[in-house]
């Protein structure tokens, strides 16, 4: 560094980014080890800061600190299905699923105590959280399939379908994530056509929506 040169200066952060910034840790650590295992020590560390400053910020302690993360999760998840209403239905479910594949991946061993339960620090506030993540990704579904009514069988069709795929990524995390992403991505379309189809048996308005689909969804 040359004489001239000076040090960055430090920069004081804002009320909004020091808590962005305390929720990314608690992410971070929460994506590898469950809630229970990590001490609001652990958080402090990870951002850097001190653990007074940590509850400065969340006064409840690591309850208040794991529902805001899981929140944070949670709407990352509710944005993986927010695919524009364009084109063949099955691709853009494909590219959702890509997108919702990618976050399992990226918070692996975590995945089941952010989006599963199971916890010690579970309340019915986090289950809520969690289920409007299921509930929102169902409306996504109905939305692309351009559904405004739908009945019982087709709203209780793209819920299972939903459970289906949150159970199969959970048996890819501890399969050691085989088969290849991209190959259950497949699957996991083939499931929803294959539940549709069986489902359309039984119900006109799936029947509707299943030969409405393109060449290039069936």
């Amino acid at each position: 560094m040359s004489p001239g040169a000076s040090s960055p200066a430090y920069r004081r952060l804002s009320v909004e980014e020091r808590r962005a910034q305390l929720l990314d840790a608690a992410l971070s650590l929460f994506a590898h080890r469950a809630p229970e295992e990590v001490s609001l020590d652990d958080v402090a560390e990870a951002a850097g800061v001190s653990r007074p400053l940590v509850y400065r910020y969340f006064p409840g302690g690591k309850q208040q600190l794991y529902e805001a993360a899981l929140r944070s999760a949670a709407e990352e998840l509710r944005h993986c299905f927010d695919e524009p209403r364009e084109g063949p239905l099955l691709p853009r479910l494909a590219r959702a699923l890509d997108r919702y594949l990618a976050f399992v991946d990226e918070h692996d061993a975590g995945f089941s105590a952010l989006l599963q339960g199971g916890s010690v620090v579970e309340t019915s506030r986090t289950t809520a959280i969690v289920d409007g993540v299921r509930r929102d990704a169902a409306e996504h579904i109905l939305s692309h399939l351009r559904v405004t009514d739908p009945g019982p069988r087709l709203r209780m069709t793209v819920r299972m379908w939903i459970t289906a795929v949150e159970a199969a990524s959970l048996i890819w995390l501890d399969e050691d994530k085989q088969p290849p992403a991209g190959e259950l991505r497949d699957w996991l379309v083939e499931q929803f056509v294959a539940v549709m189809t069986v489902t359309a048996a039984r119900d006109p308005q799936t029947a509707t929506l299943l030969r409405a689909l393109t060449p290039v969804d069936r």
